[in-house]
């Protein structure tokens, strides 16, 4: 199974803003460049960012982007449902054996151990701020 990574990139640009981030903005290429992936990718990140109110941008020829606002105001909570995150766990969706009673309920009996566990996991989301992060990148 593939991994979503799509979550730590988003942390990554708006690190990336938050840290280096002057009057003017960073460009898409610019981010790409620390993110080591295409400015197109970029963009599709910053378009959700945008739409949920963590990042500003310019289009256009001098086109730029930076925080909508401060680091500190900005959970990883806010950046995982701004980016869609999947969940922590899926279920499969493979069909029921009948003549086999785990095949048969444990669909139902897991939708509440990872119910709990993505609750938990968001929990421990919103605890955590962009700044914290950020200060985190420039201890290392």
């Amino acid at each position: 199974m593939a991994n979503n990574i799509q979550f730590s990139i988003a942390v990554h640009i708006l690190a990336g803003l938050a840290c280096g981030c002057d009057k003017e903005g960073l460009t898409s290429a610019k981010l790409a460049m620390s993110v080591n992936t295409s400015p197109s990718f970029v963009r599709r990140t910053l378009s959700k960012l945008s739409k949920a109110g963590l990042v500003e941008t310019a289009t256009g020829k001098a086109g730029a982007c930076w925080l909508a606002k401060d680091a500190k105001g900005i959970s990883l909570l806010d950046i995982y449902h701004a980016v869609d995150a999947p969940k922590a766990f899926a279920i499969h969706s493979y069909a029921e054996q009948k003549a086999c009673t785990v095949s048969c309920h444990i669909k139902v009996a897991l939708e509440n151990a990872l119910a709990k566990t993505q609750k938990a996991l968001e929990v421990s989301l919103a605890e955590i701020s962009l700044a914290q992060i950020v200060s985190d990148v420039k201890k290392k």
